[in-house]
């Protein structure tokens, strides 16, 4: 029998303290999930809700390595409508890396993946290409976006990452500029140029 994994989603989102959650599933096996909580919980427990939820109802044992929380204020969880950073990450492998991004959208966890040549001049390029892999899944298939340039560039004293994506639809192409301080790191300087050159017209292109 097949895992139903909507199923198993939707019940991971109703345990207490999930704002939200992602399955990610192949050929009936479970290969990740992503947990998006509040802080009241430790993330520990957490995962053994998520384990004993997934052998209490669907008799499936769930590894605790493929479970990855992410934690994140209160104020930080008010669902908007336009997607919202959640994590970035990456997973050096030799001369490759993995980069993988998380965003929220109202009630969702989109999660967007990049592999390639593990080159620091490459790496702001790749977590824009997870980015709009992220931002794929929720948007309608009618529209079309791509990464046209990823840079980070100095402006004064401060660095800036500076994103240009193009969007295609049936009846136009546009090319779209993002902009975001270098505040805390590059990586999420990196998604949030990204955003901000889609910010504007992404309610439009959400997938109803």
């Amino acid at each position: 029998m097949a895992m139903d994994v909507v199923a198993l989603q939707e019940k991971i989102g109703r345990i207490d303290g999930v704002e939200a959650a992602r399955v990610v599933a192949g050929n009936g096996h479970i290969d990740e999930i992503h947990v998006l909580a509040r802080r009241h919980k430790a993330p520990k427990q957490l995962v053994r809700d998520v384990q004993s939820l997934g052998a209490a109802l669907f008799d499936v044992d769930i590894d605790r390595r493929i479970v990855s929380v992410v934690q994140l204020a209160d104020a930080d969880l008010n669902g908007g409508i336009r997607p919202a950073l959640t994590d970035v990450s990456e997973n050096l492998e030799g001369t490759r890396v993995e980069v993988t991004v998380t965003l929220r959208w109202e009630d969702s966890l989109l999660v967007g993946k990049s592999t390639g040549a593990a080159a620091n001049t490459m790496r702001p390029r790749q977590i824009a290409e997870a980015t709009l892999e992220a931002v794929r899944q929720s948007i309608h298939l009618g529209a079309a976006v791509g990464i046209s340039s990823m840079d980070i560039v100095t402006l004064g004293s401060r660095e800036v990452a500076v994103a240009q994506v193009v969007l295609v639809t049936e009846n136009s192409e546009r090319m779209l500029i993002g902009s975001a301080y270098v505040e805390d790191d590059k990586q999420r300087a990196t998604v949030r140029a990204v955003l901000d050159a889609l910010n504007r017209i992404l309610p439009d292109l959400k997938a109803r």
